[in-house]
C-alpha cells in the first residue's frame, strides 16, 4: 500500500498546526496540516513493514502512524502533545476520539524536560544567528517565547493550552523586530526560570500513563486485525458461493 493512501484511507486523526493553531497567524502565514493514521494490521505480518510517519501528499502536511504517534507522546514530545491539543481539528473518526480522550495519559512531569531541551535548542539557533548576521530570526524568538509560556502554564495547571489568547499582540510585536533583543533574551530567562519553579509544584504526575494508553493500542490493533478477516471471509464467501469470476 502506497504511503499517500494511508494518509488519504486510513486517517483516525487531522488538525492544522503552527501560528494558526497557535492564534499567530498573519495573511501570510502557511497552513501546516498534521496526522495520525492507522496502518491495517495486516500490514505488519510482511517482511516490508508499513511506514512509521509520511510525508504528504499535500503541501505543508505530515502525518505520524498511531503508534509511533503515542510513542512520542508517551515521551513528551513537543510537537506530539502540541498536536493533540489543536484546537483546529479537521478530520477524526473513532479512534481518533478515543487518542484523543487519552490526552491526559500522555501528559507528565517529562514535559519539563522535553520542553526545555527543545527551547534550548531553539536558543542556540538564535544565539547562532546573531553571531552570523548581527541579529536574532524574529519569527523563531516569536515561537520560543511561546513554547516557554506553554511550558511553564503546563506545569502549573497540569493542561497543555497552546492558543497564546491576550499574548497574540505582544508575540507579534516580537516577531516584527519591534522589541529590543535585551527585554526579548530577558523575558526568555524570566519564562525559564518560572518554568524550573513550576516543575517544583506541579500537579502532572512524574510518568504518563503507558498502561492506559498501550491498552488502547492493543485494542485497536486487534480490532483492525479482526476486522481485516472479517472483510475476508465474505470474500471468500461469494467465492465459493460463485460470485466472482462466473459469467
Amino acid at each position: 500500500m502506497r504511503p499517500e493512501t494511508l494518509v488519504r484511507d486510513h486517517t483516525v486523526y487531522a488538525c492544522v498546526m503552527g501560528s494558526r493553531a497557535f492564534g499567530l497567524a498573519t495573511d501570510a502565514s502557511d497552513t501546516d496540516r498534521r496526522g495520525v493514521f492507522l496502518v491495517p494490521t495486516p500490514l505488519f505480518w510482511r517482511f516490508d513493514k508499513p511506514p512509521t510517519h509520511v510525508e504528504g501528499p499535500g503541501e505543508e502536511q505530515f502525518s505520524w502512524e498511531l503508534e509511533r504517534f503515542c510513542e512520542l507522546a508517551l515521551r513528551g514530545n513537543p510537537n506530539i502533545l502540541e498536536c493533540l491539543h489543536s484546537p483546529l481539528v479537521e478530520q477524526v473518526d473513532d479512534t481518533g476520539r478515543e487518542l484523543l480522550s487519552l490526552r491526559g495519559a500522555f501528559l507528565s512531569r517529562r514535559a519539563y524536560d522535553t520542553f526545555t531541551r527543545y527551547a534550548l535548542g531553539q536558543r542556540r539557533k538564535l544565539d547562532a544567528d546573531i553571531r552570523t548576521t548581527g541579529a536574532p530570526r524574529w519569527k523563531h524568538a516569536m515561537h520560543l517565547l511561546r513554547l516557554q509560556t506553554s511550558a511553564r502554564d503546563l506545569l502549573r495547571t497540569g493542561e497543555l493550552r497552546i492558543d497564546v489568547g491576550d499574548q497574540r499582540e505582544p508575540l507579534l510585536a516580537v516577531k516584527r523586530g519591534e522589541v529590543p533583543w535585551a527585554r526579548v533574551e530577558a523575558r526568555m530567562a524570566r519564562l525559564a526560570a518560572q518554568t524550573e519553579q513550576s516543575l517544583h509544584r506541579t500537579p502532572l504526575p512524574p510518568e504518563p500513563d503507558t498502561a492506559r494508553v498501550s491498552d488502547f493500542l492493543f485494542r485497536v490493533r486487534r480490532d483492525s486485525a479482526l476486522q481485516a478477516y472479517a472483510d475476508h471471509e465474505v470474500v471468500q464467501g461469494v467465492v465459493r458461493a460463485g460470485g466472482v469470476g462466473q459469467d
